[in-house]
């Protein structure tokens, strides 16, 4: 599968409810879901996880794709994520970088080699 990485640097292909979607396999999302909804306190459903990447025009998103600040903000930029914003690294996602550090890396890769 092709590296696809999200609008805040998450590495898109290899997350499970984008294997899921992709593979279109119905006992991945099963998993996923009862994963997420442990590791996430919230009630995932399996039909829930369908998503082809928030940088991808589809129906299929996860979860906060909609209110996902980063994303919204991105897309009102034309940006194709956040390494190509003037502002980087912004507030909303110095805080996401806590939760996820592995998405400040990507950015950062792809910033580097914007130069």
């Amino acid at each position: 599968m092709e590296e696809l990485i999200s609008i805040c640097g998450l590495n898109c292909s290899e997350c499970d409810g984008y294997i899921a979607t992709q593979e279109n396999d119905d006992s991945k999302r099963a998993k996923t879901a009862a994963m997420w909804s442990k590791m996430y306190n919230a009630d995932i459903k399996s039909s829930d996880i369908n998503c082809d990447g928030c940088t991808v025009k589809s129906d299929r998103h996860i979860g906060h794709w909609e209110t996902c600040e980063m994303r919204t903000c991105a897309v009102e930029r034309g940006l194709v994520n956040c390494a190509h914003c003037d502002d980087y690294v912004c507030d909303k996602l110095e805080g996401f970088f806590k939760f996820a550090p592995e998405a400040k890396t990507a950015l950062d890769s792809i910033r580097e080699g914007l130069k």
